[in-house]
């Protein structure tokens, strides 16, 4: 075998599937790309449980190659407003990081994907990362995955015996309403994920939320209908 396994003859890739738009057009741009798409899902304690639904759904549709869910609790940590009983902010995107970012989340998350790339034998890992729209979260910066890039190359057995990981990420310098074409150009249809960091009690996008807000903007601008119905 050279630089990793394949699968059918494609090479394989590891994608961090999180239910929510950006990781499923990222997922549907590495099938693009001809590889056999492995997803890792991870149930984390987050309060907007619904996005485990959706990524099952996403890996369904797609017909992913495999979908692992692993559950990792931070809620023991907290923290944040995703894993702990703070308030989800609803007044608009601001300029500073909110309290719904996750401690180290895509760091830690980033680690898992590759030890999952490392044991199926991939040498690509995929995330949907973006820098440009977005709630200002560090770990979704150009410097960070590349920096990781370089960690995974020093801290796995495939880096140093010379076959590091490529960390894609596509949608890094996209606006969301760059997203919102790319989810249209690949025929995915928007309901499929899930962005709602509050939903209500009937299970509907708040709608108010930085990342409901984000999404519906993109969607806008791009002059594209979201399917996702929103209480607000």
């Amino acid at each position: 075998m050279t630089n990793q396994e394949t699968q059918g003859g494609r090479a394989k890739a590891v994608v961090l599937l999180s239910g929510g738009l950006d990781s499923m057009v990222s997922a549907a741009i590495a099938l693009e790309e001809g590889f056999a798409v492995h997803a890792l899902t991870i149930d984390y304690g987050q309060r907007h449980r619904r996005e485990l639904a959706a990524a099952r759904a996403i890996a369904e549709k797609l017909e992913l190659s495999s979908q692992t869910e692993l559950a990792l609790d931070l809620t023991a940590f907290g923290g944040s407003a995703l894993t702990d009983e703070i308030d989800v902010p609803k007044d608009g995107v601001g300029d500073d990081i909110p309290v719904t970012y996750v401690p180290a989340r895509n760091l830690v998350f980033l680690a898992l994907t590759t030890a999952c790339a490392e044991a199926a034998g991939a040498s690509d890992i995929f995330i949907g990362v973006n820098a440009l729209d977005y709630s200002g979260y560090p770990d979704c910066r150009t410097e960070f995955i590349a920096s990781f890039a370089e960690t995974a190359r020093l801290g796995t057995k495939a880096g140093v015996e010379g076959k590091p990981f490529s960390i894609h990420a596509p949608l890094q310098h996209m606006t969301k309403a760059d997203i919102a074409r790319q989810c249209s150009r690949l025929g995915l249809d928007p309901s499929w994920s899930w962005s709602c960091y509050d939903p209500t009690s009937e299970g509907v996008a708040c709608g108010l939320c930085d990342s409901c807000r984000l999404r519906r903007k993109g969607f806008e601008e791009a002059g594209l209908t979201d399917t996702t119905p929103y209480a607000s």
